[in-house]
């Protein structure tokens, strides 16, 4: 159910996953730290070229954000009138190219090589008393979570925009929040019904 992968035979489908994730670690790092929006603007364009690159079309990549367009119209207008347009374009360009940036590993690697990736990377963690495979767990989890809630949060809105009621932040939110505890509790009985004890 949460597992975005999107089959193909690209460089980035057969690279392994840890160079990923050890990229998106970097390129979000990066991305807080610069403070330039011309450096955003040609990250931004990096990322989108990146998409066909791996055989995925930008049509892909403008759904990984669609979801969230609202979220970066209430940031655009806040940051526009709290410090100004360029302050704004930059903060709503930052956020999309580290969405698509996540995205583009998610879409590019399977949940389980992720997860036995970051299972052997936290080793480390086991003599302090933290068990690997459950961070891993987790951590993929959250991954993955975040954009199957963002089309959880599109489809209520455009179900909500047929009744009239796209206005209602309460319409809106309740459903969304509704079904995004229904999606974790079906995920916590799926792991349980397996037997996961790691």
């Amino acid at each position: 159910m949460l597992d975005l992968y999107s089959p193909g035979t690209s460089l980035l489908h057969r690279l392994s996953p840890a160079p990923k994730l050890l990229a998106l670690m970097i390129g979000a790092t990066l991305l807080f730290v610069n403070e330039s929006l011309v450096l955003t603007v040609a990250a931004l364009g990096t990322v989108l070229a990146l998409f066909p690159a791996a055989q995925l079309t930008l049509r892909q990549a403008g759904q990984q954000v669609r979801p969230l367009l609202w979220i970066f119209i209430l940031f655009f207008v806040l940051q526009w009138w709290l410090s100004g347009l360029e302050l704004a374009a930059f903060v709503v360009l930052r956020l999309a190219t580290l969405i698509l940036l996540a995205s583009l590993v998610t879409l590019t690697t399977r949940s389980s090589d992720m997860i036995d990736t970051m299972t052997a990377g936290l080793r480390f963690l086991k003599p302090f008393g933290v068990n690997p495979a459950k961070v891993g767990l987790a951590i993929s989890l959250a991954l993955r979570f975040i954009p199957v809630l963002a089309q959880i949060t599109q489809d209520v809105r455009e179900a909500q925009k047929a009744r009239g009621l796209e206005r209602s932040v309460i319409a809106v939110a309740m459903p969304v929040a509704i079904r995004a505890i229904k999606m974790a509790d079906d995920i916590s009985d799926a792991i349980e019904s397996r037997g996961y004890r790691p």
